[in-house]
């Protein structure tokens, strides 16, 4: 099963941004996850970000982490449902930093992850949920100014190689809250799966610098079910510890969430008055004929 790639170029250019779009819209409708390339965003401080991520895992985490009750304890007894595999810690960046709270994040550190999430936000959050607000019909920056201003924030995190992967994940399976996550991910150490059409895909890992992202539980709902957020875990490895970098586009703690009334269904008919409408428009576009008939039901 091959994952969506969206060129994200290609969404900016006129002469291919219509092909692309509808690329964008299938993705988002029926997988709630993909690659992005032609992001944009510079190969040198992608690599420089997970260069720093693992120097400091391996100079401050890395013995805290296997001298804990959960690594030292792991065993028949250990219950994988209450427990990740996982060394992590989070980066806030707007609408407030807490980076300073890091007195192991020296300043060229705290620089590159600002210039980082600055590239990422502007390049491609920004250019990504205008995408998904005109392919949902509504104005480019509907999305923007539901979350404005956004919570934006990184988790980072490693998966530890663990000498018994059959009992425990690296994180349990879930959905994410909140709205667009892009994930700055390990070369080499496979992992994280995504559930689709009753299998666990895995997202392999890639060396060409694209970008996965998915969509969280607020995207779903803002598009009254059309975008979907996906079910999703990180597998324990036996081999190498895998690097996640996720970077979490969130509406603002007061924003209000809630599907513009555009994407909402009609309600409050009768099927015969449905079936009536239908005879006439039978072979026309479904969505318009539910435009049309939410219409027609508002008046009565």
């Amino acid at each position: 099963m091959e994952i969506p790639v969206i060129d994200l170029e290609a969404v900016n250019n006129g002469d291919t941004r219509s092909t692309a779009m509808a690329q964008l819209h299938d993705a988002c409708q029926n997988w709630g996850f993909f690659w992005v390339k032609n992001h944009g965003v510079e190969v040198e401080l992608m690599d420089k970000v997970k260069d720093f991520v693992n120097c400091h895992y391996e100079k401050y985490s890395k013995n805290n982490f296997f001298e804990s009750d959960l690594a030292k304890g792991l065993g028949p007894q250990t219950n994988p449902l209450e427990v990740d595999w996982e060394s992590t810690y989070f980066l806030q960046h707007e609408p407030k930093s807490n980076i300073d709270e890091f007195q192991q994040i020296g300043p060229e550190f705290r620089e590159t992850m600002e210039i980082y999430i600055h590239e990422l936000i502007t390049k491609v959050v920004e250019k990504l949920i205008e995408g998904l607000s005109e392919n949902l019909g509504l104005h480019k920056d509907h999305i923007k100014k539901i979350f404005a201003p956004p919570f934006i924030g990184t988790k980072v995190a490693k998966y530890p190689n663990c000498p018994q992967p059959e009992r425990v994940f690296g994180l349990r399976a879930h959905t994410d809250a909140g709205g667009i996550i892009l994930l700055l991910q390990d070369d080499s150490v496979p992992g994280l799966e995504f559930y689709k059409d009753g299998m666990w895909v895995p997202v392999q890992p890639n060396k060409d610098h694209k970008i996965f992202v998915n969509l969280g539980d607020q995207i779903e709902v803002m598009s009254n079910g059309v975008y979907k957020s996906i079910l999703h875990r990180v597998r324990a490895e036996k081999e190498g510890s895998r690097l996640s970098i996720a970077t979490f586009y969130n509406p603002g703690v007061n924003s209000v969430i809630k599907a513009d009334p555009k994407l909402l269904y009609p309600s409050g008919y009768r099927f015969q008055e449905y079936l009536d409408y239908y005879m006439g428009t039978k072979f026309g576009d479904k969505v318009e004929r539910f435009q049309t008939l939410k219409e027609i039901f508002k008046q009565e």
